[in-house]
């Protein structure tokens, strides 16, 4: 019910459509309930004294009411879905801001095919059962208090087929629909497994035809999507079930209500009309009992789609601002790290082990390792996508955590290892950067990464069209433009993760001398598969399985680091310099 209350809770901004959809909804409820007694006056005083005016006068009431009704109802429809569209919208943009905060780790706790299905199937999903409460929930306890009401003060002779028909509906409908709510949470289950699996197959489709296993992600998505199938039959089997169930009681009762009824006409107790009336009423009253079983099976169906939604929104995010965090203005680009160590969970075994290192603003930093020694997760540590699990990382003699995030990050241009870009301009993308940036200064930062060389022969230049993760752009220049898109906001550090493994030794060469010349007060961490990339940096530090096991130039690693010169042997023993 907390979930539900949360819920509810974004409806508050949108109070008049909520209360005028149940209040039309009270004028159809309150035209239906009239409506079985003026034909029951029709067939006992028109029709049985052939006062035909009687009839005509009271059809013609009839279908004014009818009409009344139905304006009732469709008023109470449009206003109960603007009510649950706005409460979803809103909802939606909750999520969206909230996942938009998340540092890397709260990233890690979901699964990205879990956070599309919240943001999609579950949203919607609450939006309907709102829409349902705020019709069905007014309409049904209405209705069935209201026919019971009129039966009883009518034809009371047969008030006691009600007994016997309202609790078998309350305990199929109760039973039922509890179990229908553990079996939809499982729906959800199955549906997130399904949209991870789309996402990683399109994600990583080119590697997948590369390497011809298109029956191997076929038979994995089957398997999946089985599963998710055999769920949903589970639970529309479940409430298949209830339909045939409430139908027979329903027959039953108008059989009994005939019985009844004709044996009382028989004594002269009870008139035809009022049998149409009763009849009429039972259905009304069954009807809404099923409109009951229906909203609690929706609602139940809804309540873990709630539950997941408050989750992210109550999902602490694990990487803030603190309370006297402040703006550092004109960062020189001083880094220190003391004593990091860093596990991604922190039960297991450490990436990072006690990280010592100083690097003067304006140095040149190259970072090597083996595969999975820690490079990238040192990197990220200085942005702070993670905080480090011991020790201290400090830029101009301040720890990160005292500096705001945005401050901190405006001051930092990252080249990830995988570029990303996003369907758009190039100018666009160029433009995440720095948004305020003029042509002159991404003109200079595209220049700097050689992406000037391809800019300019697309049609457009910088308005060139980039489609979805750019498959219109070939790796080299997807990495080009990235560093291009870090160079435009004049970082004091920047940092690039093997960021130019897709391009050629020249161009690589090339960026290098540009960023050395044009962005000499930045001080630049690097990571690099090979020695020759960074073999004149001021500073070259070794990662072997999460430790610095070197630090210094690169004559002094050759002297006094095993791994390092086990490395430059594995390349040759004789790198070419590069500039």
């Amino acid at each position: 019910m907390a979930s539900l209350k949360r819920i509810f809770a974004y409806l508050k901004p949108y109070t008049f459509l909520a209360i005028m959809g149940p209040l039309f909804m009270v004028l159809e409820v309150v035209m239906d309930l009239y409506q079985p007694r003026l034909m029951q006056n029709i067939i006992d005083i028109g029709i049985a004294n052939r006062d035909f005016t009687y009839v005509l006068k009271t059809g013609s009431l009839m279908i004014l009411i009818a009409f009344l009704g139905l304006f009732g109802g469709v008023m109470c429809i449009i206003f109960s879905t603007k009510a649950g569209a706005n409460l979803s919208t809103d909802l939606r943009r909750d999520l969206y801001k909230k996942i938009q905060k998340f540092s890397g780790e709260n990233i890690d706790r979901f699964q990205s095919g879990k956070l599309i299905t919240i943001l999609t199937n579950d949203v919607n999903s609450i939006q309907m059962a709102i829409m349902m409460m705020l019709r069905i929930v007014v309409r049904a306890p209405l209705l069935f208090i209201g026919s019971i009401v009129m039966v009883l003060t009518s034809t009371y002779e047969l008030s006691p087929i009600l007994l016997g028909v309202i609790p078998l509906i309350l305990i199929v409908t109760m039973v039922l629909g509890k179990r229908v709510g553990n079996l939809f949470k499982k729906v959800q289950e199955a549906l997130d497994r399904v949209n991870t699996s789309i996402q990683e197959n399109l994600s990583g489709i080119r590697v997948v035809k590369a390497f011809v296993r298109e029956e191997h992600e076929i038979e994995k998505f089957e398997k999946v999507n089985e599963n998710l199938t055999l769920k949903n039959i589970d639970a529309m089997q479940l409430i298949s079930i209830l339909i045939p169930i409430v139908s027979l009681i329903i027959n039953g009762a108008m059989i009994a209500t005939l019985w009844i009824g004709a044996v009382n006409v028989n004594k002269g107790t009870i008139q035809i009309g009022q049998i149409m009336a009763f009849l009429n009423y039972l259905l009304q009253i069954l009807m809404s009992l099923m409109m009951i079983g229906m909203i609690f099976i929706h609602i139940t169906r809804a309540f873990p789609s709630m539950e997941r939604a408050i989750e992210i929104l109550d999902t602490e995010i694990t990487i803030k601002d603190s309370i006297d965090a402040k703006e550092l203005d004109n960062i020189k680009g001083e880094v220190e790290f003391k004593d990091v160590s860093y596990s991604y969970n922190r039960d297991d075994d450490l990436v990072l082990n006690n990280i010592n290192f100083k690097v003067e603003a304006g140095s040149k930093v190259g970072i090597i390792g083996s595969t999975g020694s820690g490079k990238s997760t040192l990197v990220k540590l200085i942005s702070r996508l993670y905080d480090v699990s011991g020790g201290e990382i400090l830029i101009d003699g301040v720890n990160i955590k005292d500096i705001k995030l945005s401050s901190l990050r405006k001051s930092i241009g990252m080249v990830p290892q995988k570029a990303l870009l996003f369907s758009g301009t190039i100018e666009e993308n160029i433009k995440y950067g720095k948004e305020d940036a003029t042509l002159d200064e991404m003109i200079k930062s595209a220049k700097a990464a050689c992406a000037m060389e391809f800019i300019d022969k697309f049609e457009g230049g910088f308005n060139y069209e980039l489609t979805q993760k750019a498959t219109n752009l070939s790796g080299g220049q997807k990495q080009r433009l990235s560093i291009t898109r870090a160079l435009v906001r004049h970082p004091s550090i920047l940092i690039l993760d093997d960021s130019t493994s897709a391009v050629d030794a020249e161009s690589e060469k090339i960026i290098k001398k540009s960023i050395g010349e044009q962005f000499s007060k930045t001080t630049t961490f690097m990571i690099a598969s090979k020695i020759s990339s960074i073999i004149n940096y001021n500073m070259i530090l070794v990662l072997d399985d999460g430790e610095l096991v070197g630090c210094g130039t690169h004559e002094q690693l050759l002297k006094n680091c095993d791994v390092y010169k086990e490395i430059y042997l594995s390349q040759g023993g004789k790198e070419e310099q590069n500039v």
